[in-house]
C-alpha cells in the first residue's frame, strides 16, 4: 500500500487519504481506473491497471461497452479487478484538456465514481488523479476540482458505505499540488 500523508475525517465517518504510490498495490475493494469512453486500456494508470490485473479488465471491459455504449463522465463502469488486490475496478472517463468544460466532466467523474461504489455497497475507494497523465488535464486546477467534488459529495451523502477514500498519487510534484489545495482547504496535515 501507498505511504500516507495527509487525511481528513467527514461527520459521515469517511476517512479522505491523502497518499503517494502505486494505486496497483492498493488493498482496497475498488480502485478507479483514469479511462477513455470506449474503455480501451493502453497507457497511463489504464494501462498500469491492465498490466498488473490481467487481460480479463479488458474483456469485461469491452462487454460493458458492447452491453451499454460508452462511457460517460457521470456514470462510470466498472469491472471485476483480475488480480490486483481489490475486487473491482470503477472505470472513470475523465475528460480531455481542451475538449470544453473540463472542471465539471471531471467533477462528475470524481462523483460518479464515489456513487458508483456506494451502489456496489463498498466501504473502501482508491483514486488516483483522472485526466492529469495523457489527457493534459492541469494537476493544480485536477486537485481543487477533485478536492471539491470529494468534499461536496462526502457532505450531502452521509449515509454513504464508504468508509475510507485515498487519493493515490504517483509522483512528487502531483502529490505537492494536492497537498496545497489540502491545505488552502484549511485541513489539516
Amino acid at each position: 500500500m501507498s505511504q500516507n500523508f495527509r487525511q481528513k475525517k467527514f461527520p459521515s465517518g469517511c476517512l479522505l487519504v491523502l497518499a503517494q504510490g502505486d494505486i496497483t498495490g492498493e488493498a482496497v475493494e475498488a480502485i478507479v481506473n483514469a479511462a477513455n469512453s470506449r474503455l480501451q486500456h493502453g497507457g497511463g494508470v489504464a494501462g498500469a491497471i491492465l498490466r498488473r490485473g490481467g487481460e480479463e479488465i479488458q474483456r469485461e471491459s469491452d462487454a460493458w461497452v458492447r452491453q451499454h455504449g460508452a462511457v460517460t463522465h457521470a456514470e462510470p463502469a466498472y469491472t471485476r479487478a483480475g488480480r490486483l488486490l481489490c475486487r473491482y475496478v470503477i472505470h472513470a472517463v475523465g475528460p480531455v484538456w481542451g475538449e470544453g468544460d473540463e472542471d465539471a466532466k471531471l467533477a462528475a467523474a470524481v462523483t460518479g465514481s464515489l456513487r458508483r461504489a456506494a451502489e456496489l455497497g463498498l466501504q473502501s475507494l482508491a483514486m488516483p488523479a483522472i485526466s492529469t497523465g495523457i489527457f493534459g488535464f492541469p494537476i493544480e486546477r485536477a486537485a481543487r476540482v477533485m478536492l471539491d467534488a470529494i468534499r461536496g459529495y462526502l457532505e450531502v451523502e452521509a449515509s454513504t458505505s464508504l468508509r475510507q477514500v485515498r487519493l493515490v498519487l504517483y509522483d512528487q510534484p502531483t502529490l505537492d499540488a494536492f497537498s496545497a489545495q489540502w491545505l488552502r482547504l484549511g485541513w489539516d496535515a
